[in-house]
């Protein structure tokens, strides 16, 4: 039986436990303070409640960050520290480039890996290597209802009321997006981690009064040919603000642990 440790649980990690397959069991939950007290009550003693790295009993086979980047920046290193692989949703936090060098310097000197997961777009591998013979060109677009832009920088660029046909309001390079829309970070962030980079992904950011789910759509040419992916992301029941692609990355890590063979 392999052991698995999630950072943070939220609605996401919940699917995940939910979804785990019979041969890995979750033996502890690293939670903040304010919660740690309800959880420890409704998991029972089954599943260790700790609110730092320093309380663990069981060291597991791989640690699960899903608690968003400042769960991320608090405990990742520590982990690492303790000789434990881990996974990482919130990726993000690598456009903090101090953080980011950091989490890789304690991964290589304690010889643990780190786990970059695709989160909520696919096409990932395929950027990957095909980023290894020189990529020319990678753009994220994301397309989204404005609706679902409210509340975030894009206020100041948007008038919504006057807008009646899909619009690009936002043109950067994926570290100027993270910056100014960190909703929108992690796919930014993970396309260009996979490809040519933060400073060289081009991010177009998109409202668009037709839709009602949101769309990743990557374009990426070089060396290989032509790549072009769109997915339309359906969030999960229980969270309309949680990718459900992105909660089956970090389940797809769980069954990795003990496959021989893996895709």
């Amino acid at each position: 039986m392999k052991t698995v440790m999630f950072i943070g649980y939220g609605s996401m990690a919940r699917k995940v436990h939910e979804m785990l397959p019979k041969n890995v069991k979750l033996s502890t939950v690293l939670a903040s303070p304010r919660s740690a007290n309800n959880l420890t009550i409704e998991m029972g003693e089954s599943i260790n409640v700790i609110t730092s790295v320093d309380d663990l009993l069981e060291v597991p086979d791989i640690a699960i960050e899903m608690a968003g980047q400042d769960g991320l920046k608090e405990h990742g290193i520590k982990i690492l520290e303790r000789n434990i692989p881990l996974g990482i949703v919130s990726v993000g936090a690598f456009t903090d480039e101090k953080f980011a060098i950091s989490l890789h310097d304690a991964a290589k000197r304690h010889g643990v890996k780190i786990h970059i997961l695709a989160g909520a777009v696919a096409g990932i591998d395929g950027i990957n290597a095909a980023s290894l013979a020189g990529l020319s060109k990678v753009i994220y677009q994301g397309r989204k209802s404005p609706s679902s832009w409210k509340g975030s920088y894009a206020d100041k660029l948007i008038d919504y009321d006057s807008l009646k046909k899909s619009t690009v309001f936002f043109t950067g390079t994926a570290r100027e997006a993270a910056t100014l829309f960190p909703a929108n970070s992690n796919v930014a962030a993970t396309i260009a981690l996979a490809g040519v980079g933060l400073d060289e992904t081009q991010v177009e950011l998109i409202a668009d009064p037709t839709l009602s789910h949101n769309i990743h759509h990557i374009i990426a040419e070089g060396i290989f040919g032509k790549l072009e992916i769109s997915i339309t992301g359906l969030p999960l029941a229980e969270n309309p603000k949680t990718s459900s692609l992105a909660a089956f990355s970090a389940l797809r890590l769980c069954h990795q642990i003990n496959q021989a063979l893996q895709i």
